[in-house]
This record gives structure tokens, C-alpha cells and sequence, in this order.
């Protein structure tokens, strides 16, 4: 992949994200599209963003019973999204089905611990251990599922890239930091120079190019770290 990043495409606006994806196209690899964009546009947004050329990577995190997640992933299949994730807390049988259902060129991707979460999260749900306990916890569940790779914070991508040396490692919440851009919601943020050094295959960012003064400009500076 000549350039790992893929531009959270989050907005309510259809219109918006299309001229905002547009502008700073030569400069991602991919767009993502979350909950937020799927439930506001549905297939018709997703077909419009398809339009630019770029691989898709839907962030839909989808977490049911696995029958109910595998229809959901043959119904998607006709977007023919490039990445695709799931919970890695709904179990073994969920993310089995859900690989068996996506399409032969979707990469199946379980999301291990949300980067607005930290320890003292994981306490109030019951969890024992720290956040890097359970994300390779949970990565080494996804692998025995036969999933492509995992969703995890620079945190712990090292760790798991050492214990999965093929896995397809997809690393959110990133910030520059001398670019400005708050944390906001996100716990645990790395830039995404470190990310990439630590052995992630995506890197996911979303304000410092979407809520930039300057969304170009702040697209080229982060290929340019790269």
C-alpha cells in the first residue's frame, strides 16, 4: 500500500463529505465511512464516495448473533467495501461467520478495544487487566477466527504485530502533535508516523484532516511524515 491513510469520512452531510473527499484525494490511500455516514447516507452515500476510485473501508463494527452478522456482511457485499470490521467481543462463531460471509477481496477486521476507552473503562464493565491485556487477548481470538487483522490503538500495535507478524493491523485515533487538534473523545493517541513505524498496515484519521483550517494541507503534511 503506497500510502496507509485513510481519511475518516464521518460527516452528516453527503454533499460536504464528497467535496471534502474530493480535495484531499491524492493525498489518502482509502476513505473510511462509520456509523454515523452509513446510517445518515446508506448504499446510496457509499456508491456516491465509490465514485472517487478509492478502496473503501467500512467501519460498521458490526456485534450480534452471528447469524444476524453474517447476513449483515452478504448485504454490504455488494458495496464491495475493502475492509470491513466487527467486534472482536462478539466471539469466535460471530467472527467466523462474518469472514465467511464477506466477499473474497474484503479484508474482515475485529475491532479489540475502542481507542475512547482505557483501564479504568474496563473495570466498570467487569474486565480484569489492563487495555493492553485485553486487546491481545482479543487479537489472538480474532486470529483463531481466520479474520484478516485487528483494530487496535498505537498502544498496542507493536505487541500485537510482534505476536501476528501477517495480520492486517488498522490503527485509529491518531494526532500530530504539534498540529493542534484536540484529543477530544480519544484516550489513546500516538501520531501516525509511530503507528506506521510500529507495524500498522491503516492508519485512520479523521480531524486533523477533516477539521483542519486546511484539509489539503493538513492531508500533505501527513503523507509527508510518512
Amino acid at each position: 500500500m503506497s500510502n496507509p491513510v485513510y481519511l475518516a469520512l464521518d460527516l452528516p452531510q453527503l454533499d460536504a463529505a464528497l467535496a471534502l473527499a474530493q480535495r484531499v484525494r491524492e493525498h489518502v490511500g482509502g476513505i473510511k465511512l462509520g456509523l454515523e455516514f452509513f446510517c445518515a447516507h446508506g448504499h446510496h452515500g457509499v456508491h456516491e464516495i465509490a465514485r472517487l476510485g478509492l478502496p473503501l473501508f467500512l467501519d460498521l463494527k458490526l456485534h450480534d448473533i452471528p447469524n444476524t452478522v453474517a447476513g449483515a456482511m452478504q448485504a454490504i457485499r455488494v458495496l464491495e467495501p475493502a475492509i470491513v470490521t466487527v467486534h472482536a467481543a462478539g466471539g469466535r462463531a460471530m467472527m467466523e461467520d462474518a469472514k465467511a460471509a464477506a466477499g473474497e477481496q474484503c479484508k474482515v477486521v475485529a475491532v479489540t478495544l475502542l481507542t475512547s476507552l482505557d483501564g479504568r473503562d474496563l473495570a466498570r464493565t467487569g474486565v480484569e487487566g489492563s487495555a493492553h491485556d485485553q486487546v491481545l487477548r482479543l487479537a489472538e481470538l480474532a486470529r483463531l477466527s481466520g479474520l484478516d487483522g485487528v483494530v487496535c490503538s498505537g498502544h498496542e500495535v507493536a505487541a500485537v504485530h510482534a505476536a501476528w507478524k501477517d495480520g492486517f493491523l488498522v490503527v485509529p485515533g491518531l494526532r500530530l502533535p504539534a498540529d493542534g487538534t484536540a484529543a477530544g473523545d480519544q484516550k489513546r493517541t500516538v501520531a501516525p508516523r509511530q503507528a506506521r513505524d510500529a507495524g500498522a498496515s491503516v492508519l485512520v484519521v479523521g480531524r486533523p484532516i477533516s477539521r483542519a483550517a486546511d484539509p489539503l494541507a493538513a492531508a500533505r503534511a501527513i503523507e509527508a511524515t510518512l
